[in-house]
């Protein structure tokens, strides 16, 4: 099956682009973006993933605004991998690593789009991310990451919304291996087994001249599947620095289990410890209903058809039984060196975590 990549010198195996090197099913090739105003004006997220042993091509935009959770998202067959359009959706390279274009056409839920993504800092390999549970490699991914600046116009419900680069930011990441995708397979022994890890807690933190990208993953009882600490600088030629072992301290709001702010510290940092203060502005949870969660009727590269486009729209406040799994945060960080700066906070428990008080999957401390 020959598409319009195989006329670049890109292969990695003897076969045509679109068959991978490996015939695992949860092979997967994904774009993430988030976009915000520095502030609780609104949140939206926005991705799109091809899912090539499944034959499937998906994209979503999640809008958070007030209480509003509102999501517009399109299923379609996979074709050619260099046609990224699903439904109403599109994102154009238009310079590799730096400038990116996301587009969402009207539709009927009232969502519209066409905005243009620029890097502030150069987009960075994070680690690889390898978990193998009783045999099966669950997870084995790579992932590239970048804050950055929006610009373009933002369309909700009529309202047009002019997006200046001076306040919308966000982060990206492009991630691509294997990792739990489609309808659910049967759990076999690892049913009474933890899902993947206990804690997940990633933040890319957007100052003026750098960014901090941290990542901690945790088992239960603390110990770690993989952690990141790194600042990198806005300015290319300087080399990216690492900031050590990072710790965390995470405010969980009562009866629940999501966090209200934290304190992620670097003590082993070059020049000397400090703390990063975490101050949540606005949360969505990005599992609910734009297939990264636990929906029955949707999960990305679940076949939907040939081609399907659907609205959700909820209330965080009067659907609130409906939420849980992952959250995505806009977040203020203030460093104890006095640099304040804006991204993303995102945070997923699942299951017991002994510093948290958590022992239960659904339990609260």
């Amino acid at each position: 099956m020959l598409s319009a990549a195989d006329d670049y010198p890109i292969h990695q195996i003897a076969e045509p682009v679109r068959y991978v090197g490996t015939s695992d099913r949860n092979f997967y090739d994904r774009y993430y973006f988030n976009l915000h105003a520095s502030s609780a004006e609104l949140f939206m997220v926005m991705g799109m993933g091809q899912y090539p042993n499944l034959a499937v091509q998906d994209a979503f935009c999640l809008l958070r605004r007030g209480t509003e959770h509102r999501v517009v998202r399109a299923s379609k067959e996979l074709g050619d991998r260099m046609d990224t359009t699903v439904g109403p959706f599109r994102i154009e390279v238009l310079e590799p690593l730096h400038r990116l274009r996301f587009v969402l056409e009207p539709n009927e839920w009232g969502i519209a789009a066409d905005l243009v993504w620029e890097g502030a800092i150069p987009a960075f390999e994070e680690p690889r991310h390898h978990i193998r549970l009783h045999g099966r490699v669950l997870f084995d991914t790579m992932r590239l990451a970048q804050t950055g600046c929006w610009s373009g116009i933002l369309h909700v419900d009529g309202e047009d919304i002019p997006v200046t680069p001076d306040r919308w930011k966000g982060t990206r990441d492009r991630s691509w291996g294997v990792r739990p995708v489609g309808e659910p397979e049967p759990a076999g022994i690892r049913a009474d087994q933890p899902l993947f890890f206990n804690l997940w807690n990633y933040a890319p933190m957007q100052f003026d001249d750098y960014s901090i990208l941290y990542i901690v993953q945790e088992w239960a009882n603390g110990q770690r599947v993989m952690d990141e600490a790194v600042r990198v600088w806005a300015d290319p030629t300087r080399e990216p620095e690492w900031l050590g072992r990072p710790e965390h301290e995470l405010s969980i709001r009562p009866g629940t289990r999501e966090v209200d702010s934290a304190v992620i510290s670097f003590p082993q940092a070059p020049g000397g410890a400090f703390d990063v203060h975490v101050t949540h502005l606005l949360e969505a949870h990005i599992g609910i209903g734009t297939g990264y969660g636990f929906d029955a009727d949707w999960r990305h590269g679940m076949w939907q058809g040939p081609l399907v486009v659907q609205g959700v729209s909820l209330d965080v406040e009067a659907d609130r039984e409906r939420f849980f799994g992952i959250v995505d945060c806009v977040a203020r960080f203030e460093s104890s060196t006095g640099e304040v700066g804006y991204g993303l906070h995102e945070y997923l428990f699942l299951g017991p975590h002994e510093k948290y008080g958590f022992t239960s999957f659904m339990d609260v401390p």
